[in-house]
């Protein structure tokens, strides 16, 4: 695990982007492996640079960083490509792969809940719940 750029960022920078990106749903593939662990294939849209991403579930809301935490850092995205097929490979030969193409545990979790209505909306009701049979213009 390591940085090799010249403007060198720590390894819970990098992590936290990684996070970020895998929770935005910016990764080309990941993969579920048991024990609430993951595998994903990531490249840093502001950087270009290319990351295979293994970790645990944060169940501490980002405050701390799951145990056994690793990235690998490449130039670009098709050296790691191979890597991740590499983890992949070794995963399913150990039995860990529990899901490929996995979403699971993805998103912000302080953006999940109920959709608000548009509230400058030119209709107060919401189509889905309307009875068409009943309208206010029939009443």
């Amino acid at each position: 695990m390591g940085d090799t750029g010249e403007d060198a960022r720590s390894e819970n920078e990098i992590v936290s982007r990684l996070l970020e990106l895998e929770n935005d749903e910016q990764v080309e593939r990941r993969v579920r492996l048991s024990g609430e662990r993951y595998l994903s294939l990531l490249q840093d849209p502001d950087n270009g640079r290319s990351y295979v991403f293994r970790h645990g579930v944060d169940n501490f809301d980002g405050a701390d960083v799951a145990p056994d935490t690793e990235f690998y850092e490449y130039p670009t995205i098709d050296v790691a490509r191979s890597a991740f097929n590499q983890f992949l490979g070794e995963a399913k030969r150990a039995g860990t792969v529990i899901e490929e193409d996995s979403t699971d545990d993805l998103g912000d979790l302080e953006s999940s809940g109920a959709e608000i209505r548009d509230l400058y909306a030119d209709v107060d009701e919401d189509e889905l719940t309307q009875d068409d049979a009943i309208s206010e213009e029939d009443a």
